[in-house]
């Protein structure tokens, strides 16, 4: 199964490799987004303090949207019949969706790679020890990893490529914005600061910010309650949980759209 995940992954790595156009979305959208919210929203917000907030928001965001490229790719595969074709050989199930996951989660690993210089840029540093830093971003690609899964489900449940690049927005949008990745939840009304509280883009973003050592502007209201307190391990905890819940459903969809 290894070795079939790597030609998978391998293959996906080289379409990137000959079209390489199709990173764009992973690098140029997250750089729209730094400049957008660090010098127009920024300036009101806090100025330098707020971008060192803002990057590891920015961070969990980008790897968030990225599961976009497993949904796409996917669903591509499925309609071009490679799905098929691999099915008729002798391989696991299970290496087609790793293969894919994998790839991207390498695709991730270059846009965070882009997000940080991007970040040097505009002010952000990490303040804190080396090694948080490196927990920092296995947190980070962790929840990367698990979000390509529930992409995953999405792809393989699209009817059409053009319904699987839309599918993965609508449910990545209010998912990323209802939480304390640009903004201190605190400041949200009643029911969405306790969906945002729990949002799992909230712990990878301040888990992040914890570990690189990048404090909150002096206006906003520090976040309290356990998944604040406690933001590396429930975050660790949420990508571990959806990779359980995920990855079954994935394989079930496979098997299901493969036996047609």
């Amino acid at each position: 199964m290894v070795r079939d995940s790597a030609i998978v992954a391998y293959r996906n790595l080289l379409t990137i490799l000959r079209v390489p156009t199709l990173l764009v979305t992973a690098t140029i959208q997250p750089l729209m987004f730094v400049f957008l919210f660090a010098y127009i929203f920024g300036a009101s917000l806090g100025g330098s303090q707020y971008r060192e907030f803002l990057l590891a928001g920015i961070f969990t965001q980008t790897v968030a949207f990225n599961a976009a490229f497993t949904t796409v790719g996917l669903a591509n595969d499925l309609h071009k019949g490679i799905i098929d074709r691999m099915r008729t050989l002798p391989m696991s199930r299970l290496a087609v969706l790793m293969g894919r996951t994998l790839s991207d989660l390498v695709v991730n690993i270059l846009a965070l790679a882009v997000m940080v210089a991007c970040g040097y840029v505009v002010g952000w540093r990490i303040n804190g020890a080396i090694m948080d830093a490196v927990l920092a971003f296995g947190v980070i690609l962790l929840f990367a990893f698990a979000m390509s899964w529930v992409g995953a489900i999405t792809g393989l449940m699209s009817p059409s490529v053009e319904v699987a690049q839309s599918a993965g927005l609508i449910w990545l949008f209010p998912l990323t914005f209802i939480s304390s990745a640009f903004i201190s939840g605190e400041t949200l009304p009643g029911p969405l600061r306790t969906v945002a509280a729990w949002n799992p883009i909230t712990a990878v973003s301040a888990a992040g910010r914890k570990l690189f050592g990048n404090g909150s502007p002096p206006s906003f209201t520090p976040a309290t309650g356990w998944p604040a307190d406690h933001c590396v391990e429930y975050s660790a905890l949420c990508s571990l949980g959806i990779l359980a819940i995920a990855v079954p459903m994935a394989l079930l969809q496979y098997r299901k759209v493969a036996s047609h």
